[in-house]
Order: structure tokens, then C-alpha cells, then sequence
């Protein structure tokens, strides 16, 4: 009996009861045996700075946008650079499967991608050349007598159409348009000249015969092509805008958009069938509505970045919130639709070269 009563005395001391361990450890074992309901676990953490979601998903294209932006760009030019940059990013996910996929084995689509890039490098300013000079939108924000055309043979157009009182003010407006989606053509096409001028002038500057196999042979006429597609468009479009300014816009014309009026010229031109043609003809005229909204936000995206600029210079707060998020929305809706446009744009250009080259 006294032996058991011994033993129970030594359990006793070999393990205390838990109350007395909190004691005799101090706040260390306290803190150990928190448990879910210590502060820690109970308070919520603090939130983590998120970087912000990037524009693209590429980072080169990141990049040129962070570039444009340090320049100061014009909104309307942002918009539209964007666009470009959405279109160039489109492209080059294609090109990565068609490679993946071993379907450019002579890096035609590869190169083809390069010179889009040169081309948007140059449009924009973002080619580091001082005397590069931006294409400007299609949107004419100012007024015809802002701006100069900066061609002597377009100038001469517009004085004529100006002093022939052939003209309404919207018309006036509309050709002015024309004139200017003309130059725009112009300065791309001598972009992507000096961009392909390499290669293609090598080949034929060459004294002696250039050895050129198949797929090399294949490329260089495909760079031809498109360069003659865009030459092409250009005499067209000139040719065009000669007519008008000298004899007015006649009550036939169905279409208001430069960019539309092109397309629909060069499908005429192509080797469409009478229902083919009935039928771009209809997509166009979809297409015109896309391309009148798409300038609605334009004009109102100007319209709330010059009224952004006078609230800020009052400094009113409340102010300042309401039109920043107001310039942000509009933003971004033009951002969307002016990649729908180019999107809608290219798709339908394409579809006129494949019906010309058919003709070949």
C-alpha cells in the first residue's frame, strides 16, 4: 500500500498538471500554444501590392506601349497604337502554333511579322529617328486648316476643291478626311518600302544571277506582291480623290469612309463574281457603321481629356475622381473598338488579295 502511494507521488512529479508548465515556462509556451485563437491567427493579413495587369501579353509589345506613353502621345494616337499593337500580338501567337506546327519552314510569316513591327515603329514615332513624323489618326480633331497635307500634289486637290464652290461644309469635311487617309497610305507604304529594302534590293542590284531556291524565290515575290497591292491602292486612291476634287461628290457616292471608299474601289478591281461583290458590298456598309462608332468615342474621348486637363487645373478633387473615371471608361471603349476596326480592316483586305491573286 505505502509503495503505491510512493509511486503516484513520483508520476506526480515527473509530469505537472498543464496549468502549472504555463506557469513555470512563461509567456514562451503561452505563445506556442495560442493556437487558433491567438491575434495572429484571427487578425487578417495585410494585403499584398498586386503589380499591375500588364497591356499585353508580350513583353517587347509592353515595352513600345510603356515607351509611347513617356512620350506623350495624343490620346487618339494611343488608341490607335494600341490597336496596332493588339493586332501585331494576334499575329504573333499565330505565327509561334504555325511554327510549333513546322508550317513556315522559310520564315516568310516570321519576316512578314518583323516588317508590321517596323512599320508601327515608324508610324508612331517609336523608332528613335528624330526626323520620323507621326501618321496621324484618321480623326480629324481640329479642323482641315490645322494640318497640312504635306504633299504638293494633295494640296493642290484640296485648294481646288476649297475655291471650285462645288462643295458643302461635310463635304468639304469628308474630302479633307480622303486626303488625309491618303497621306497615311503613303507614309506606310514608305515605311514598309524601307523596311523590305534590304533584301529585295540586294537581289536585284546584284551584278551577277542571284542562285535562289524555291522558298527564298517564294518570299521575295511575296514581298513584292504586297508592296504592288499597296502601290496599287495608292494610284487607285489618288486617281480617285483627282476625280472628286474636280467635280464634286455626285449623289451616286455610297459610302462616306475613306477607308471604306478603298476597299470598295480595290473589290471592284478584283476577281470578285457579280454575288461576291454584292456581298462585300454589304459587309461594307456593316463595316462603315463599326468604323462611325468607333469615331463617336474618338470625339468624346478628346472631348473628356481636354476636360480632364481644365479640372485639374482647378484642382477640385471630387472633380478630378468623377472625369478620370469617366476618361478611363471612354478609354477603354476605344481601345476595343479601334482593334475591332483594324481587326475587321485586315480581314477584308485580305480577302481582295486572295480574290486578285486568283487572277493570276
Amino acid at each position: 500500500m505505502a509503495s503505491r502511494r510512493v509511486l503516484s507521488v513520483l508520476r506526480a512529479v515527473r509530469r505537472p498538471p498543464p496549468l502549472l508548465l504555463l506557469l513555470l515556462l512563461g509567456p514562451w509556451a503561452a505563445a506556442g500554444h495560442a493556437g487558433k485563437y491567438s491575434r495572429e491567427k484571427n487578425e487578417p493579413a495585410p494585403p499584398s501590392k498586386r503589380e499591375p495587369a500588364a497591356e499585353f501579353r508580350m513583353e517587347k509589345l509592353n515595352q513600345l506601349w510603356e515607351k509611347a506613353q513617356r512620350l506623350n502621345l495624343p490620346p487618339l494616337k494611343l488608341s490607335d497604337l494600341h490597336a496596332d499593337l493588339k493586332i501585331q500580338e494576334r499575329d504573333e501567337f499565330k505565327w509561334k502554333k504555325l511554327k510549333a506546327e513546322g508550317l513556315d519552314e522559310d520564315g516568310e510569316e516570321e519576316a512578314k511579322l518583323v516588317r508590321s513591327l517596323s512599320v508601327i515603329l515608324a508610324k508612331y514615332g517609336l523608332d528613335g529617328r528624330k526626323d520620323t513624323r507621326v501618321v496621324s489618326s484618321n480623326f480629324v480633331d481640329h479642323g482641315p486648316d490645322d494640318e497640312g497635307l504635306e504633299d504638293p500634289r494633295l494640296e493642290k486637290l484640296w485648294h481646288q476643291a476649297k475655291t471650285s464652290g462645288k462643295f458643302s461644309s461635310e463635304e468639304l469635311d469628308k474630302l479633307w478626311r480622303e486626303l488625309r487617309h491618303h497621306k497615311e497610305k503613303v507614309q506606310e507604304y514608305h515605311a514598309l518600302l524601307e523596311t523590305l529594302g534590304g533584301a529585295g534590293e540586294s537581289h536585284e542590284n546584284a551584278i551577277g544571277p542571284v542562285d535562289l531556291n524555291g522558298a527564298q524565290a517564294e518570299a521575295l515575290a511575296s514581298r513584292h506582291a504586297e508592296l504592288k497591292d499597296r502601290l496599287r491602292s495608292i494610284g487607285q486612291g489618288f486617281d480617285r480623290l483627282r476625280r472628286v476634287s474636280h467635280q464634286g461628290y455626285g449623289a451616286e457616292t455610297e459610302f462616306m469612309e475613306p477607308r471604306v471608299l478603298d476597299l470598295w474601289d480595290m473589290a471592284k478591281s478584283a476577281n470578285f463574281t457579280e454575288k461576291e461583290l454584292e456581298s462585300f458590298r454589304e459587309e461594307l456598309k456593316h463595316f462603315e457603321v463599326k468604323i462611325e462608332k468607333h469615331n463617336h468615342y474618338q470625339k468624346q474621348l478628346e472631348i473628356s481629356h481636354q476636360k480632364l486637363k481644365h479640372v485639374e487645373s482647378f484642382g477640385d478633387q471630387e472633380h478630378v475622381a468623377r472625369n478620370k473615371e469617366r476618361y478611363a471608361m471612354l478609354e477603354e471603349k476605344t481601345k476595343e473598338l479601334g482593334y475591332k476596326v483594324k481587326k475587321h480592316m485586315q480581314d477584308l483586305s485580305s480577302r481582295i488579295s486572295r480574290a486578285r491573286h486568283n487572277e493570276l
